[in-house]
C-alpha cells in the first residue's frame, strides 16, 4: 500500500525525463503556455539513462528509409537542435563525419547510402576517395567514403536541463520532479491518477517517453502490446591522450546491412576526449551498463519473449562476435584497426557503457520505425532508439501536436 503524502492536479502529466520527454515537455509548453505540466523521472537526474549515455552525435539522417519518420524527424530535428543549442549556448560542434569503404565489397552499400542521402535532402555530403579521407583524416585507411559534413556533436545531457528549465520558466506552475518514479495509473471519472513513490497527483492527460521502460509503462496503462523492449548494451573504448591525435572528426565503417546497428566508430566528444565503440551486446539488465550486471525479471521477461529468440537466430554469428569483443580489448581494438590501422593496445583503455532499447518485433526485427501511439486519455511514445536524440525537437513538436488534436487541448 504506498501512502499518499501529496495531492496535486495538473493538466498534463509526462513521464520519462530523458530527452524526448524533455522535448516533449518544452514543445508542449511553448505552444501552450497556460498548461500546467509535471514532468517525472525516477532518476537522480534527467537525462541519466540512454540519453546520458549515447554517443553524443547530432546524426545527420543519411541512414534512414527516405519517407520514414526517422528520416523526416532526424533531417528536422537535426536542423532545429542545432539552432537550439546556437541559441541557448549548449556545447556541440559541427565537425563532420566520414563514413570509410575499408573493401571493394562495401562500395555499392556506401552507394546506397548515398543515394539515401540525396533522397533524404541532406546537406553537404559529397563522396571522396582514398587521397580525400587521407587529407580529412590522415591516421584512417580506406578506398572510398562520404563526408557528411553536416554531421556533429553535442552535449545531450546539458541540451535535455535547457528544455526542462525554459518550460518552467514559461510557466512556474509546471514542475519537473527527479526522483520519483510513477508507479501505476487508473481513471477517476474524467480524470487520470498517477500514484508515485512519494505521492499521488491527477491530471487530464499523460504522456509516455519512458524509454527502456516503455513496453511496460503502455501495459501499466492497459495499452494491449504485442512486442517488447529489448536492451542492448554497448560498451565504448577511450583513445589514450598519446593518440587523441589519431582521430580528429568522426569516423564510421559502413554499415552491414544485415546487422541492426551502425557498427564500432570514432566519436570525438564536446569535452576533447575521442570514444572508440560500441559495440552492441544483449544486456541481461535493461538498465545495466556493466558487463556482469543482472535482473532476473528482465532477463526472464526477454528471453521468454520469442521475438529475442528469433533476433539470435537471425544474428548468431554477428552476436558471438559482439560478445567475444565485448570481453576482449585485443578483438575489440582489432575492429578499431580496420579504420585506423596505427592504433596500439597502448592507446585506448576502458570507457563507460550505455543501453539502447529496442521495440523488438515478434518476428524478431529491430528496424521499426519510430513509433507513437495514443488513447482516449494517454500518449505513448513506445519505439525511439537512435536518433531519437537528434530528432527529439521533432518528435516533441509531433507528440505536442497529437496531443492538441486529440486531446483538443485548446479547449482546456
Amino acid at each position: 500500500m504506498y501512502i499518499c503524502v501529496v495531492e496535486n492536479n495538473y493538466d498534463i502529466i509526462i513521464v520519462g525525463g530523458g530527452i524526448v520527454g524533455a522535448a516533449t515537455l518544452y514543445k508542449l509548453q511553448k505552444s501552450n503556455p497556460k498548461l500546467r505540466i509535471l514532468l517525472l523521472e525516477k532518476e537522480k537526474g534527467l537525462a541519466d539513462h540512454q540519453t546520458g549515455n549515447n554517443s553524443g552525435v547530432i546524426h545527420s539522417g543519411i541512414y534512414y528509409k527516405p519517407g520514414s519518420l526517422k528520416a523526416i524527424n532526424c533531417v528536422n530535428g537535426r536542423r532545429e537542435l542545432v539552432a537550439f543549442a546556437q541559441e541557448h549556448g549548449i556545447k556541440h560542434d559541427i565537425c563532420g563525419k566520414l563514413i570509410v569503404a575499408m573493401d571493394p565489397s562495401e562500395l555499392p552499400q556506401l552507394d546506397k547510402i548515398y543515394e539515401t542521402g540525396l533522397q533524404n535532402g541532406i546537406e553537404s555530403m559529397r563522396k571522396v576517395t582514398a587521397a580525400e579521407i587521407k587529407e580529412i583524416e590522415p591516421y584512417c585507411t580506406g578506398i572510398a567514403g562520404i563526408h557528411v559534413g553536416c554531421t556533429g556533436i553535442i552535449d545531450f545531457r546539458g541540451a535535455t536541463e535547457k528544455m526542462a528549465a525554459l518550460a518552467v520558466e514559461m510557466n512556474p506552475k509546471t514542475e519537473v520532479h527527479t526522483q520519483e518514479e510513477a508507479l501505476s495509473f487508473e481513471k477517476q471519472n474524467d480524470l487520470q491518477r498517477v500514484v508515485t513513490n512519494k505521492g499521488l497527483y491527477t491530471c487530464k492527460k499523460i504522456i509516455f517517453c519512458g524509454g527502456l521502460q516503455a513496453d511496460r509503462l503502455a501495459k501499466k496503462d492497459g495499452v494491449q502490446l504485442k512486442e517488447k523492449v529489448v536492451g542492448f548494451r554497448g560498451d565504448y573504448y577511450e583513445l589514450t591522450d598519446q593518440a587523441k591525435h589519431k582521430v580528429k572528426h568522426l569516423i564510421y565503417p559502413v554499415p552491414n546491412p544485415d546487422f541492426p546497428f551502425l557498427g564500432v566508430h570514432f566519436t570525438r566528444m564536446t569535452d576533447g576526449s575521442i570514444e572508440c565503440g560500441p559495440n552492441a551486446v544483449f544486456t541481461f539488465k535493461r538498465e545495466g551498463y556493466g558487463k556482469t550486471d543482472f535482473s532476473l525479471r528482465d532477463t526472464i521477461d526477454a528471453l521468454t519473449y520469442k521475438g529475442t529468440w528469433k533476433l539470435f537466430f537471425k544474428n548468431m554469428k554477428f552476436g558471438i562476435d559482439e560478445y567475444r569483443r565485448a570481453f576482449s580489448k585485443r578483438l575489440f581494438l582489432k575492429t578499431l584497426q580496420r579504420l585506423v590501422p596505427s592504433l596500439t593496445m597502448d592507446d585506448i583503455h576502458p570507457g563507460r557503457a550505455g543501453v539502447r532499447a529496442l521495440l523488438l518485433r515478434e518476428d524478431g526485427d529491430t528496424r521499426d520505425d519510430f513509433r507513437i501511439e495514443y488513447t482516449d486519455h494517454s500518449i505513448h511514445v513506445l519505439n525511439a532508439p537512435s536518433p531519437a536524440a537528434t530528432a527529439c525537437l521533432a518528435i516533441g513538436q509531433q507528440v505536442a501536436e497529437m496531443a492538441e488534436q486529440h486531446f483538443n487541448i485548446k479547449s482546456w
